[in-house]
């Protein structure tokens, strides 16, 4: 059983676990600037947006409602992602940031880190609007109330985040785990917090269906190692 259980392990998280202890034996925390900059950045916000003259400076840099112009929350939203729900504990949100922006960092880089998260809490933000227009009567949609309700800040960039990395270190298991807790989330709370992370699932999704077939269609192009690809003679 025990062997079976480590076999599994390896098989999961193997990969994944030696980049990452790879690259901070390398290089420590300097390995995850970005991420540290994010947990600090998200912690300031968390300690303004509590003060009296605070909140309102917060809200109007990095608070995204329905409700908002859509090009004030394309505007807003880069900031949003550091944003964390003042209903819930700051230390959930920087414990998430922390370990999964993280990981993220080392294993895909600053720069595509960064994009799949704003890829994600894009989609949770747009689906928000298009989950009010179709009403609460579809199964896809939102009551009117939920225009005014803030979008979930870093959650959705981490949620994202996590079924990207499992997809790209063949964690499969762990992926769909990550996918069914948020469909689980939704069944037991159906709020607007809840369907935007699936709403952010589903566009990285998409992403990695399109980047697999570019993939693929590399593969394909690409002639096998030590091989020459053919060329036509040159006519005269």
């Amino acid at each position: 059983m025990s062997n079976a259980v480590g076999a599994f392990a390896r098989r999961e998280w193997g990969p994944l676990f030696g980049t990452v202890r790879a690259g901070l034996a390398e290089r420590g925390w300097r390995a995850v600037p970005m991420t540290l900059a994010a947990v600090c950045l998200t912690a300031a916000f968390q300690v303004v947006q509590n003060q009296g003259w605070g909140y309102q400076p917060v809200q109007d840099i990095g608070s995204v409602r329905a409700e908002d112009p859509l090009w004030l929350a394309l505007l807003r939203t880069p900031l949003s992602l550091f944003v964390p729900a003042l209903d819930l504990p700051v230390w959930g949100a920087l414990a998430q940031v922390l370990l999964v922006f993280g990981i993220a960092e080392i294993c895909l880089g600053r720069w595509r880190t960064l994009a799949v998260a704003y890829l994600a809490t894009l989609c949770g933000t747009l689906y928000a609007r298009v989950g009010i227009a179709l009403g609460p009567d579809s199964v896809l949609g939102l009551p009117a109330s939920d225009a005014q309700v803030v979008d979930t800040g870093p959650s959705a960039a981490v949620v994202g985040l996590a079924v990207y990395v499992c997809w790209r270190y063949r964690a499969w298991w762990t992926g769909g785990a990550v996918v069914v807790a948020m469909v689980v989330e939704v069944i037991v709370k159906p709020n607007l917090a809840g369907k935007e992370h699936l709403a952010a699932i589903a566009g990285v999704l998409v992403l990695i269906a399109v980047q697999s077939w570019r993939e693929r269609g590399q593969e394909r192009v690409e002639p096998p190692p030590g091989t020459r690809s053919w060329k036509p003679p040159i006519r005269s």
